[in-house]
């Protein structure tokens, strides 16, 4: 008998429901073995659907276009070549799969020719953009979208020909291009390349998160409404100008994560996929399951191998067009369950093998997992899921999903709960501890303290909601104001134990490490269409006079520390001690010792907790003057243990230190205490 999958041999608890656990298993191998029973077990030449659909220029010039359109009774292109008027010149054969051709000499189409197909189905027809387009334009007047031809004479060419991403740990810094520039207006890939990859790089981060990438017609949606999911947004530039961006991040040694939405899909008929050939259900599903209840949106038919292959395709495209590194699967718990997991609570196992899981989407995103894995082995991928399914990031081969990350989601909203509910007397360090470390030992989590939702216009940043309206008057550096004071400290404690717990990664929305203020609101009808908060206020941390530079000095020098440990999101998080009376937590990493007193008004001198025997430097406190604090502590002392005769055969002695209020610092070993002899040793009693 085959041994029961390692999923199930690390966690007994999941053993009543190993019959679903092995039937999603084979479930996925027997999808594998049908899609892929044509191009000799590879699923990597399976999902090359944007190697043969779309445009595509020939060796001599001419030209090839197909789309899959099974329903249309006629399709033609049209465009600034026809002077966008019918020309049976351009029509497309249909071929016997529901593909649809057609061939043109090479002067029929020219690079910046604007272009879409006009597709005829029984009682109708309507202008399409091409599912496979690689290039989509909005005209600036009409604001109505068209595809581009879009072949430069001198396409861009990566530099770095491989790049190894360093993911031990894993620190992104989750950005917006379109939001990135001080100026009220949409930044570019090229302004994104040139003024905020090297913040980043001087931050420390080693990956970027990139937002809104694919195609989508409303600003505001965040990129999460999209409509042409091959196309890089042209708001932001063309797609040479993101690979030179993808390409300067990788020679900074930064990692560049796509955040790609494959959870649904805009409504737009027009624009995007929702009746491309005039049926309703061509990508989508064609009942009462078609429109997302709480989104606005369509939901994939995961079941459909045609859409598996537009999907999985997509994965690939961007791997290998633009060198991406990984995703960020957006919206996994909207897929897993057939009700989406609105309103449930995920209170026991049975909640996740109750029948309400959609067998189809879960077959599919690890076969996503499998595929982009199989193209570029450094890939990772993270999925946003909040309902805990157990195995999301397990290997396939281990019964699991095969997700690399999961994004621990419970933590952000755990700081907002304890900012808005908690006095500052009852931050228990216990809780604080518990939330942070309360995971699964077979699973890596990406921890924050809060991304791009925290930050959105209806919720608030955490700096916002500590601060509030006493960021407008008090945050100049020789501003002595107590409501700052508190917050910029209680800013400093709440990022440093979220990324002193990591078991794999850790994420932070661009701007928050300095504490940028206000919301974000992109430009609508409501706000009179302004950009005025859809942009990042760089001036505010550039500027000497103003305290947004302590917080950013703190967040380096916070991600420096642990930078500068390999693989410290592995390391063992121990525990040395926690009293919630005095709001202390201390927990060691290897050489370095974490130690938080959340005590809003009493400061500890001489606190003593037991830790690994020897002697200790203090290489980070926040209450440093560098970052904003009052510099209560000598940083230039060394603290040694204690030994005490009860705990000498453990290796621990009594760690003894001043701790200010509100306040963290992080002690690194200098060197480790010699052993010492017992005491009967030392008396001669031993034989």
């Amino acid at each position: 008998m085959d041994k029961p999958l390692a999923i199930l041999r690390n966690d007994p608890w999941l053993e009543p429901y190993s019959a679903a656990i092995e039937g999603r298993h084979d479930d996925v191998i027997r999808k594998y073995d049908e899609l892929t029973a044509n191009t000799d077990g590879s699923l990597v030449k399976f999902a090359n659907a944007y190697k043969y659909y779309g445009l595509h220029r020939q060796r001599n010039g001419s030209w090839i276009f197909r789309d899959f359109l099974p329903h249309a009774t006629k399709v033609l292109l049209t465009g600034t070549f026809t002077n966008w008027e019918d020309d049976e010149r351009y029509a497309l054969k249909r071929l016997d799969d529901g593909t649809w051709e057609g061939k043109f000499a090479a002067d029929m189409l020219h690079p910046g020719d604007l272009y879409k197909m006009r597709v005829f189905w029984d009682g109708g027809s309507g202008d399409r953009i091409p599912v496979y387009a690689t290039r989509v334009l909005q005209d600036d007047n009409t604001k109505i979208f068209s595809a581009e031809v879009y072949f430069p004479e001198n396409p861009y060419k990566f530099k770095v020909k491989r790049f190894t991403p360093d993911t031990k740990p894993l620190l992104i810094y989750e950005a917006h291009i379109g939001m990135a520039e001080e100026k009220q207006g949409v930044g570019s890939y090229e302004e994104f390349r040139q003024n905020i990859l090297p913040r980043i790089a001087k931050d420390g981060y080693n990956a970027i998160q990139l937002m809104a990438i694919q195609e989508h017609p409303y600003y505001g949606s965040f990129g999460y409404h999209v409509s042409s999911f091959y196309a890089a947004s042209s708001r932001f530039g063309t797609p040479d100008d993101l690979k030179r961006l993808v390409d300067e991040a990788h020679s900074l040694g930064i990692a560049v994560i796509m955040d790609i939405v494959h959870s649904h899909a805009v409504k737009n008929e027009v624009e995007g996929l929702g009746r491309i050939d005039g049926s309703y259900d061509l990508y989508f599903y064609g009942d009462h399951r078609r429109e997302h209840p709480a989104w606005d949106s369509l939901c994939f038919d995961y079941g459909k191998n045609s859409v598996l292959h537009f999907l999985l395709s997509n994965c690939k495209y961007w791997l290998e067009e633009f060198n991406f590194d990984g995703f960020r699967f957006d919206g996994v718990t909207s897929m897993l369950y057939y009700d989406h997991g609105l309103g449930k609570a995920f209170g026991s196992y049975g909640d996740y093998y109750d029948g309400n899981q959609d067998t189809n989407a879960i077959v599919y995103l690890t076969l996503a997992n499998i595929l982009i894995h199989e193209v570029k082995s450094t890939a990772f991928t993270i999925a946003e899921e909040m309902s805990g399914m157990p195995g999301l990031a397990i290997p396939f081969k281990d019964g699991g999903i095969g997700f690399d990350y999961r994004l621990a989601m419970g933590i952000p909203d755990y700081w907002i709960k304890l900012i808005k509910e908690k006095k500052d007397e009852d931050w228990h360090p216990t809780s604080i501890y518990w939330e942070l470390t309360n995971r699964r030992a077979d699973e890596k989590t990406v921890s924050y303290c809060e991304s791009h939702d925290q930050a959105l216009v209806g919720d608030k940043t955490i700096i916002f909601r500590l601060i509030d309206k006493e960021m407008y008057w008090h945050m100049e550096a020789n501003d002595d104001n107590g409501v700052v004071a508190r917050g910029m400290a209680l800013h400093k404690m709440i990022r440093l134990v979220t990324l002193g717990t990591i078991n794999g990664g850790y994420l932070n929305f661009m701007g928050n490490e300095f504490g940028h203020p206000e919301w974000i609101d992109f430009p609508r009808e409501g706000n009179g269409w302004s950009y005025k908060y859809a942009r990042r206020q760089w001036d505010l941390v550039d500027r000497q006079e103003l305290k947004y530079k302590f917080l950013n000095n703190f967040d380096n020098d916070m991600i420096g520390v642990v930078s500068e440990v390999y693989n410290f999101q592995s390391l063992p998080v121990e525990k040395l001690w926690e009293k919630d009376d005095d709001q202390v937590l201390a927990f060691r990493r290897g050489d370095l010792i974490f130690v938080f007193n959340w005590n809003p008004t009493q400061s500890f001198d001489g606190y003593g907790f037991l830790a690994p025997a020897g002697e200790y430097e203090t290489i980070l406190n926040s209450d440093d003057p560098r970052y904003g604090g009052y510099g209560l502590v000598d940083n230039s002392i060394h603290h040694f243990t204690l030994p005490d005769p009860l705990y000498d055969p453990t290796g621990k002695g009594w760690l003894k230190m001043y701790i200010p209020a509100r306040s963290a610092q992080v002690l690194r070993m200098v060197r480790k205490a010699p052993a010492r002899k017992s005491a009967a040793k030392k008396k001669g009693t031993s034989k």
